[in-house]
């Protein structure tokens, strides 16, 4: 009789695990508020309380709300200046908008191995890939896990580059006790659905330079001026804003932010300390410097050679058949098709083919790396033991794979 749920038997977690989004009446009040004020579109009262409630969380001189994650890089790369002939390094295991915002400027993305420690951008190999056309950096704080902020810091003022830090999964995260997104020259953050804090969609831009900011501003409001006339538009761009809706419900997201981490933070340690006894799973281990990390996912490496060499594809079936939550993560971006097309390639400053790159920690992560939600993390302490029953399970009857 097969024991694991995968081919029929009994599944470890019966009952459901934490709803996401979270909401209650707060939102609900705060949506009221909007449709009483008639206050619908964008740049209204309930979008400047969140820049200045979110750059005080950040401890960031400025920020901007804006429509997306994804739009939010645009805006920066945008009031940087960066375009065509200019190249931007950023790593290959991230969600594809830290590499298509690069190709939307027409500028060139130029891709960085990451570190197996963290799965951020290692910043040992950054210097070797910056050329006379370099112009930035985009370090992903994956999971939450803040990258090497000091060597980043330290290459880019040598090279006179600009730190675009990508904290889409990072609300909350410390890097030696300051908030990621107030380090580098900007930075953005995603209120999509799966994000700690959401709105549904959503994006966020922080900086400490006023020029910057303005600049984001401007670019974000069709081109606009903040002193100009209302038809005077001064640069070409877009519609980037955020709704006064987005925005209504993110105030009330934000309150319940730091309660909601330090369940994360406890239910990260147990699970790291139950998985540290499994053979064949190998979890991260939090760099000293991170004082403070959001937990938007938990990652966790599965060695498939004592899985009876089971894919991970097959691994993640029968962990979700048991009742836990987990997906495959991020394949290599350079290995998408869409490097491929004469779109992109007449953008490139260079010939690259980015399908022949060599990034073996990229291509480990890929193969290795697993996700569990961090909805899954606000679970009580004990479906953290049943996450770790689960893999046991799987483990002791790996002959079942």
């Amino acid at each position: 009789m097969s024991k694991l749920a995968l081919n029929g038997g009994p599944k470890i977690k019966l009952d459901s695990w934490p709803e996401w989004p979270v909401y209650n009446e707060k939102e609900k009040n705060m949506l009221m508020e909007v449709l009483e004020s008639r206050q619908w579109g964008t740049l209204g009262p309930k979008v400047l309380k969140l820049n200045e409630k979110f750059a005080s969380f950040i401890h960031a001189g400025h920020a901007l709300s804006v429509s997306s994650g994804t739009s939010a890089l645009e805006v920066v790369l945008r009031a940087l200046g960066i375009g065509y002939g200019d190249e931007v390094i950023v790593p290959p295991y991230t969600f594809m908008a830290t590499v298509t915002s690069v190709l939307m400027v027409n500028a060139t993305p130029v891709f960085v191995d990451i570190d197996p420690d963290s799965n951020c951008i290692d910043s040992e190999k950054i210097e070797d890939a910056v050329t006379s056309r370099t112009r930035a950096i985009i370090p992903v704080h994956i999971s939450g896990t803040p990258a090497d902020m000091d060597e980043i810091m330290k290459i880019a003022g040598k090279h006179n580059l600009t730190v675009i830090e990508d904290a889409a999964q990072a609300h909350g995260s410390e890097w030696k006790g300051r908030k990621v997104g107030s380090i580098g020259t900007a930075a953005i953050f995603s209120f999509q659905l799966s994000k700690n804090i959401t709105s549904g969609e959503g994006g966020m831009i922080t900086t400490n330079n006023k020029e910057l900011a303005d600049l984001c501003w401007s670019v974000h409001h069709v081109g606009r001026s903040r002193n100009g006339e209302w038809y005077r538009h001064y640069r070409l761009s877009g519609n980037y804003r955020m709704t006064e809706w987005q925005a209504a419900v993110l105030l009330a997201q934000l309150e319940r932010l730091e309660a909601q981490g330090n369940i994360r933070e406890r239910n990260f340690r147990i699970l790291n300390d139950s998985l540290d006894s499994i053979e064949g799973v190998e979890t991260f281990k939090i760099d000293p410097r991170v004082t403070r990390h959001s937990h938007h996912l938990y990652m966790f490496k599965y060695k498939r050679e004592h899985f009876n060499n089971a894919p991970k594809t097959r691994f993640i079936e029968a962990l979700n058949a048991e009742g836990i939550p987990s997906g495959y993560g991020y394949i290599e971006i350079h290995q998408q098709p869409l490097f491929k097309t004469p779109e992109v390639k007449k953008i490139l400053t260079r010939d690259i083919n980015y399908e022949s790159l060599e990034l073996p920690e990229t291509k480990r992560a890929c193969s290795e790396t697993v996700w569990i939600p961090q909805n899954a993390l606000l679970a009580p302490e004990k479906d953290m033991e049943n996450i770790a029953g689960a893999i046991l399970k799987i483990r002791e009857n790996r002959n079942e794979l």
